[in-house]
C-alpha cells in the first residue's frame, strides 16, 4: 500500500513538473517573443525626413531626420512568393489617391512609388504579417501624415533585418567647401546666361554656315558652263589657225586672219571669265569652310557652356553616388526637378559614370548606405546603414578609391541629404532616367517583381532637342545601360519562381506604369 501511494505521488509529482515546465516554457517563449511594432512619434520637434528604413524581419518602417528617428509604424510587406525586394530605393512619384491597374482597381491611398514597375509605400490593411503583393503597406493615417512630409528623391532602404543609421566619419566621405557652396548661386546664374548666349551664337553660326553652303551649291554648275564656253572658244581659235595655215590666196588669208583674231579675242574673254569665276568660287568655298568651322566651334562652346551651366545648377542639389563592386563603376545621380516629358516622375541627371578602384575586388563588400545628415563644423555629419555583407561600413569605405576628378567636381558643393552607396550589386535594370538608384539584394527573395513587367528604358532628348533651354541633351549621354540584376540564387535551387533578369526595352512615348 505504501509503495502504491509512493508510486501515485511520484506520478503526480512528475505530471506537475511537466505542467510547470510547459507553462514556464510558454511564458518564457511569450516573454522572448518581440512585441509587435506600434505607431510611435519621437518626443521632440521633428525635421524633414531624410530616409525611411523598412525592416522586413520586424515588419516595421522607421523615418529619420537629421537628429534621429521621428516616426515609426508597423507595415505589411510582400507575402511569400511576392516578397518586397530588399535593397536601396528612393521616392520617385507621389499620388494622393491612387488605384491599381494591376490588382482590380485596388485603392492605394497616399502612394509613394519606389520602382516604376510598381513597388510603392502606401496606406493599406495590416493583418500583422507580410501580406501584400510586393508593396509596403502602412497604416492609413500614418501614410497620409508621411505623404505630406516627404519629397521626391528621399532615400528608402528595405532591409531584410533590422537596421538603423549610426554616425560615421571617414576621409572618403565628401567634405564641402563653404566658399564654393556660397559661390554656387551666382555661378549658376552667370553660366546659365553664358549658355544662353552660346546657344544663340551657335544658332547664328549654323544659319551663316547654311547660307554659305547655299551660295556655293550652284558654283560647280556655273564653273562647268564657263569651262564649256572656253573650250568652244579654244576650238574656234584652233579651227581659225588651221584655216590660216591652209589659205592659198591673199583674200583667203585675210579672211582667215580676221577669223583668227576674233577667235583669239573670244578665247581670251572666255579664259578671263573662267578665271574670275574660279577665283570667286574659291573665295566662296573658303568662306563656307570658315563659317562651317565657326559653326563647329560655336556648337562645341555651346556644349561646354551648357555642361558647365548644368553642373552649376545641379551643384545646388544633394548628390547621390553609387559604387558597384559587380560592375567596378561609380555612378552619380542628381535630381533636375524637371518633369519627365512622357509623364510621371522627375528627370535625374546621370552624366557621370566612371570606373572605380575597389581593393580586393573579388571579395564581397556588402551593401552600405552613407548619408549626409546635416552640416557640421567639419563640413557634413554622416551616418551609415549596413543592410548586407561581411564588411562593416568603415572597412567598405577603406576599400574604395573614388576618382579625384569626381571628387573635385562634386565634393566642394556636397550638401546635406547627399549620399554614397557601396554595394556588391549592380544597379537594377529598374534604374532609368527618372529614378535615382535602384539596387536589390540578389540573394534575397524578389517575388514582388514577378507579376510586374520590367520598366522599359526611355531616351528623353537627342542632340538636336534643346528641351529645357538646351540642357535636355546633356541629361543622357548615351552611356551603357545598367547591368541586369542577377537571378535570385533560390531560383536555381528549385525554389519559388523569382523574376528573370530585367532586360532593357525601347520606350514608347506616353508609356505609363501598368499597376
Amino acid at each position: 500500500m505504501t509503495d502504491r501511494r509512493i508510486g501515485i505521488a511520484a506520478v503526480a509529482t512528475f505530471a506537475a513538473l511537466v505542467t510547470w515546465i510547459a507553462l514556464t516554457g510558454d511564458a518564457l517563449a511569450k516573454r522572448a517573443r518581440p512585441a509587435p511594432p506600434v505607431e510611435a512619434t519621437a518626443p521632440r520637434e521633428a525635421g524633414e525626413p531624410i530616409m525611411a528604413i523598412v525592416s522586413i524581419k520586424s515588419q516595421q518602417v522607421t523615418l529619420y531626420d537629421a537628429d534621429g528617428w521621428i516616426l515609426r509604424a508597423p507595415v505589411s510587406t510582400g507575402t511569400s512568393g511576392r516578397e518586397t525586394p530588399a535593397g536601396v530605393f528612393a521616392i520617385l512619384e507621389k499620388r494622393k489617391d491612387h488605384r491599381s491597374s494591376m490588382y482590380d482597381d485596388a485603392w492605394m491611398p497616399n502612394m509613394q512609388r519606389i520602382t516604376w514597375n510598381g513597388v510603392a509605400l502606401h496606406g493599406g490593411p495590416l493583418p500583422g504579417y507580410a501580406a501584400s503583393h510586393g508593396c509596403v503597406r502602412m497604416p492609413y493615417g500614418f501614410a497620409e501624415n508621411l505623404f505630406d512630409r516627404t519629397r521626391i528623391g528621399m532615400r528608402v532602404i528595405v532591409s531584410p533585418n533590422d537596421a538603423a543609421p549610426v554616425d560615421i566619419a571617414h576621409p572618403a566621405l565628401l567634405t564641402p567647401d563653404p566658399a564654393a557652396i556660397a559661390a554656387v548661386p551666382t555661378r549658376a546664374v552667370t553660366l546659365s546666361r553664358e549658355a544662353e548666349d552660346a546657344t544663340k551664337a551657335a544658332d547664328d553660326a549654323r544659319k551663316a554656315a547654311k547660307a554659305a553652303a547655299r551660295e556655293i551649291a550652284p558654283l560647280k554648275a556655273t564653273l562647268r558652263g564657263f569651262e564649256r564656253a572656253k573650250a568652244r572658244a579654244d576650238a574656234e581659235l584652233t579651227r581659225a589657225d588651221r584655216l590660216l595655215a591652209g589659205a592659198k590666196t591673199d583674200e583667203a588669208k585675210a579672211r582667215a586672219e580676221a577669223l583668227q583674231q576674233n577667235a583669239a579675242q573670244q578665247a581670251g574673254e572666255a579664259a578671263a571669265r573662267l578665271a574670275t569665276a574660279t577665283a570667286d568660287a574659291e573665295a566662296k568655298r573658303a568662306l563656307a569652310d570658315a563659317t562651317r568651322d565657326a559653326a563647329k566651334a560655336a556648337e562645341a562652346k555651346k556644349a561646354d557652356t551648357a555642361k558647365a551651366a548644368l553642373d552649376a545648377k545641379l551643384a545646388q542639389e544633394p548628390v547621390s553616388i553609387y559604387i558597384s563592386r559587380a560592375t567596378q563603376k561609380l555612378y552619380v545621380r542628381r535630381n533636375t526637378h524637371k518633369p519627365a516629358p512622357d509623364g510621371g516622375g522627375e528627370v535625374f541627371d546621370a552624366t557621370i559614370e566612371v570606373p572605380v578602384t575597389i581593393r580586393e575586388s573579388d571579395r564581397p563588400i556588402g551593401t552600405h548606405v552613407f548619408t549626409a545628415m546635416a552640416k557640421s563644423d567639419a563640413g557634413l555629419r554622416w551616418s551609415a546603414v549596413t543592410i548586407d555583407g561581411p564588411d562593416d561600413a568603415r572597412e567598405a569605405l577603406d576599400r574604395v578609391t573614388i576618382p579625384p576628378e569626381v571628387l573635385d567636381r562634386i565634393g566642394p558643393t556636397a550638401l546635406p541629404r547627399s549620399s554614397i552607396v557601396i554595394s556588391d550589386e549592380p544597379l537594377s535594370a529598374e534604374t532609368n532616367y527618372r529614378t535615382e538608384f535602384v539596387a536589390v539584394l540578389s540573394h534575397q527573395p524578389q517575388g514582388g517583381f514577378i507579376t510586374r513587367k520590367p520598366t522599359p528604358n526611355v531616351v528623353v532628348a537627342d542632340r538636336d532637342d534643346h528641351w529645357d533651354g538646351g540642357f535636355g541633351s546633356f541629361f543622357f549621354p548615351r552611356a551603357p545601360e545598367p547591368q541586369p540584376q542577377p537571378r535570385n540564387p533560390r531560383q536555381q535551387r528549385g525554389g519559388r519562381g523569382y523574376p528573370q533578369p530585367m532586360q532593357q526595352q525601347g520606350w514608347q512615348p506616353g508609356w505609363q506604369p501598368s499597376w
